[in-house]
């Protein structure tokens, strides 16, 4: 009889560990189809193969999955990883490769762009956007005022990725890879390198 109960617990944990994963999957790609706004908390459900009572049960609400969903969809590297060497440089190539025609699709852009215009969603977007790619790319920086170079070489990276891979502009889109990315990389070098600081930290053959 000890031995029924102590092997049910760990069941138990298990499977409710498996039912949160299935609907923070299913919610990442919900929101990231259809934005906050659009996105339906019954069409999560049905993704996840469970109920909407039981989403609410994990996750309190709408706006409580949603928090998840962002920091699960913003916490893996995707353009910006965790390198200090050649940091221009390598954003720079990165970019170019992520957003070339037939690349993975960048879901944590997609995301943001389709979310944040929504007043209940922004404040969520924002701090994931500043706990996680915002927070590793000041890390990596060195002198003073890393976080608002963070965000202004992240802006170059969104701009960059909406206008080649959403609004799809003619010159981006047809623009070779290696040369975009030594533009990027060039765009990029002051602002990752304070003022005043001769070192290289450009990725060999960029500009």
């Amino acid at each position: 009889m000890l031995l029924t109960m102590s092997t049910a617990h760990p069941t138990r944990r298990r499977d409710s560990a498996a039912t949160r994963e299935a609907i923070l999957a299913a919610a990442v790609v919900e929101f990231t189809e259809h934005g906050y706004a659009g996105a339906g908390v019954r069409r999560i459900a049905e993704r996840a193969s469970v109920t909407a009572m039981l989403i609410n049960r994990y996750f309190g609400s709408k706006e409580g999955l949603f928090a998840q969903a962002v920091d699960r969809a913003f916490a893996p590297p995707t353009v910006v990883g965790d390198e200090r060497t050649g940091l221009a440089g390598v954003i720079a190539r990165t970019l170019a490769e992520r957003t070339a025609a037939g690349a993975e699709r960048l879901d944590p852009f997609l995301l943001l762009l389709r979310s944040a215009p929504d007043p209940e969603a922004a404040g969520i977007v924002r701090q994931g956007v500043e706990t996680h790619v915002g927070a590793r790319l000041a890390g990596l920086l060195d002198g003073t005022d890393a976080d608002v170079r963070a965000q202004l070489a992240l802006a170059l990276v969104a701009g960059t990725w909406l206008m080649r891979s959403v609004v799809g502009t003619t010159a981006l889109v047809t623009a070779d890879d290696d040369r975009l990315a030594a533009l990027l990389a060039d765009m990029l070098e002051p602002v990752v390198r304070e003022a005043g600081d001769t070192g290289d930290t450009s990725a060999p053959g960029t500009g």
